[in-house]
């Protein structure tokens, strides 16, 4: 019995949108083009993605081997739908954020960065590592992000934030106990972006305070990316206290 034609093309559709996919961040990361040309990569999967659902569906309905065809044509639909609902998230993340890309606990005194800032210098970073003054913005978008205080002195306070940085994966540029600043590089996973994160712990009470500002080194937009470190490294400070 013949496999359905249908079932194969959907496959392989999918795995080209698969690849495609893929191929839209890493070209970006390894210098093979703009950060808009990967993106619009991106949107090729998402539709090549749409396709392999479309004729992966048809396959199920045509398969003659049953057994054969249809493990196929559901393999191909199931790359498909992950796929463009990949690229779909990814779009719509950034409907449903503002137009910033500098987060921080403190937007009245923002931590400052000094290793950082050379670092951004150094490779050329397209945003300056000044506040943004987007305080307002961030407030209507993230409430919830906010200081932390931990009943510990700033000194034990320090060590644990630290770990926590470490343990996010962060590379760590500068660890100052005697200023109560770390700061470090975050590489996202996809196009590879390199964010820059500062951390400061002060003295409050008989306790410490943990500010954490985390900022793109180019893009006007995000996606929430600056957002969602924060609440993560401050959701794994709260775990280890």
């Amino acid at each position: 019995m013949r496999w359905s034609p249908l079932a194969i093309a959907g496959f392989v559709i999918a795995l080209g949108a698969a690849v495609t996919l893929f191929i839209g961040g890493f070209g970006y990361s390894s210098g093979w083009w703009s950060i808009g040309d990967g993106f619009t990569v991106v949107q090729w999967g998402a539709y090549a993605g749409l396709a392999a659902v479309a004729v992966s569906l048809a396959g199920c309905f045509t398969a003659t081997a049953p057994r054969r065809g249809l493990t196929l044509a559901a393999a191909g639909l199931a790359i498909g739908v992950v796929v463009s609902a990949t690229a779909v998230t990814e779009r719509n993340l950034g409907r449903n954020v503002p137009l910033i890309h500098d987060i921080t606990t403190d937007t009245v005194n923002p931590p400052q960065f000094v290793a950082a800032a050379a670092a951004r210098a150094a490779a050329g970073a397209r945003n300056p590592p000044e506040y943004d003054n987007v305080a307002a913005e961030q407030r209507a978008a993230f409430p919830d992000i906010a200081p932390l205080v931990l009943n510990i002195p700033a000194d034990q306070a320090f060590d644990r934030a630290l770990a926590a940085a470490r343990n996010m994966g962060w590379d760590i540029l500068a660890a100052e106990k005697g200023q109560g600043r770390i700061e470090a590089t975050a590489t996202t996973r996809w196009f590879r972006f390199k964010d820059d994160v500062v951390v400061r712990i002060q003295p409050e009470g008989a306790g410490a305070r943990i500010d954490v500002r985390s900022k793109s080194r180019i893009g006007l937009s995000d996606l929430g990316a600056n957002a969602r470190r924060v609440r993560a490294y401050i959701a794994l400070l709260r775990q280890s206290s």
